[in-house]
């Protein structure tokens, strides 16, 4: 009876091992996702990018909402494709956009089908002087920061985006500084095909640029109380 207790414990504590290598493989696979992708975007490889998304992907971008893959492709193979390197998948001479991802926070799901991620994002961009073709309505030199709030599903055993819910929150000239600068993109106003690479919608509220301040909501509850995210005033 004492062995069969013994091996009834070794078998449990087995399972729960199993478990928990599983979440953390997953952790690491999740993360890792969007690093690359991060990678990605830097050298506008935006074939590449578009590819890390499931077939109903969606991209929540300024306030615009971007639904299913063919809505991603259409504003990472269009718009940022035409704006940033005028059609070519990868990048350009004299053009810089390179986004520094860091404080990643990634739970996976009791079910270990899905995952949220919380990332930051800061960015460098501009154009070389000896660019002959400047990219508008960016500055020479700028920084961007944001936050994303993503989804992420297992499919057929790999790790995709389901929503990339970017938020961006101040733009800044290099030289200026964020204390002088407002954000360089203004709000979307028409959605698809109205504007050939617009949004499959619009939110119903446009979120606050810099330099108003908000909280972009935690998916996950306070590590120590176990309370939700409950929202504070925004300014």
């Amino acid at each position: 009876m004492a062995d069969d207790v013994s091996l009834g414990e070794l078998r449990s504590e087995l399972d729960a091992l199993k478990r928990d290598v599983t979440r953390l493989k997953d952790i690491h696979d999740v993360r890792t996702l969007h690093f690359k992708y991060g990678y990605y975007i830097d050298m506008c490889l935006y074939d590449e990018a578009v590819d890390l998304f499931v077939d109903d992907g969606m991209v929540y971008f300024l306030n615009g909402v971007y639904r299913g893959k063919d809505a991603v492709a259409r504003i990472y193979k269009g718009w940022f494709r035409e704006m940033f390197t005028q059609g070519v998948n990868g990048p350009v001479y004299g053009f810089m956009l390179d986004h520094f991802i860091s404080q990643d926070i990634v739970d996976i799901s009791e079910d270990g089908k899905t995952a949220k991620g919380r990332f930051r994002c800061l960015m460098q961009a501009g154009s070389h002087e000896t660019k002959e073709l400047k990219i508008r309505p960016l500055p020479d030199q700028c920084w961007e920061a944001g936050i994303h709030e993503n989804t992420y599903v297992k499919d057929n055993g790999v790790w995709k985006i389901k929503e990339l819910n970017y938020n961006m929150l101040w733009q800044a000239d290099y030289d200026t500084g964020w204390s002088h600068s407002t954000v360089h993109l203004d709000p979307l106003t028409k959605v698809y095909p109205e504007d050939p690479w617009g949004p499959t919608e619009l939110m119903d509220v446009t979120p606050k640029f810099w330099p108003h301040t908000r909280v972009v909501p935690f998916h996950y509850p306070h590590p120590v109380t176990g309370e939700p995210w409950k929202g504070v005033k925004q300014s």
